[in-house]
């Protein structure tokens, strides 16, 4: 065991855990699900199964993963953020082969209390304000807020808010990366 897990997790037989994660108290990990290396999983976390997490993700305390989440590397879950599964549950009707599938992609954020619902694919280093509620796929390096979600602006990909100027350019004030606003997309500039 390469990992380090709090006497209280359960961990689920069938699961695979990655080198140097760490998984704190109360927390499940479900049978099936493929967790990377270097993460780091907050207490009372659920993690269904089947559910994938790539490497160096960050799980914050609360958070529900659901099966048909998968996020991929260094991907930030603010505490008590949840992801749905299905689209129209009810208790007396089972819909397990109905499960839809959620992106997350690399390097982006979801605030504390997010809503994710099922199906809706989050963008390269997008960031998603505390309590969104997202109902519609969101676009790499977005900025959105709200319930629904709305987009307000773009995120550079170290986190700060980008200013474009009348050409479409923004730089970030932090890495010093620059940016293209063109067609609707924010793309870095290598």
């Amino acid at each position: 065991m390469h990992y380090i897990a709090h006497p209280t997790a359960v961990i689920d037989e069938g699961c695979t855990i990655g080198e140097g994660t760490r998984i704190w108290h109360f927390t499940h990990i479900m049978p099936d699900c493929v967790i990377g290396e270097d993460c780091n999983i907050g207490q009372n976390v659920v993690v269904s199964p089947k559910v994938k997490l790539g490497r160096n993700v960050k799980v914050q305390n609360n958070v529900s993963l659901y099966t048909g989440v998968e996020c991929e590397d260094d991907v930030f879950l603010g505490p008590s953020c949840v992801f749905t599964n299905v689209i129209n549950p009810r208790s007396a009707v089972a819909r397990r082969d109905q499960y839809l599938r959620t992106l997350v992609k690399k390097g982006a954020s979801i605030g504390a209390n997010a809503t994710i619902v099922c199906g809706h694919d989050i963008g390269r280093y997008a960031f998603i304000g505390a309590g969104a509620v997202v109902t519609k796929e969101v676009p790499d390096h977005a900025l959105v807020v709200g319930n629904p979600a709305k987009r307000i602006g773009w995120m550079s990909e170290f986190g700060h808010r980008l200013q474009f100027d009348p050409e479409g350019m923004a730089t970030c004030p932090e890495s010093g990366d620059r940016y293209q606003l063109k067609d609707g997309s924010v793309q870095r500039i290598p």
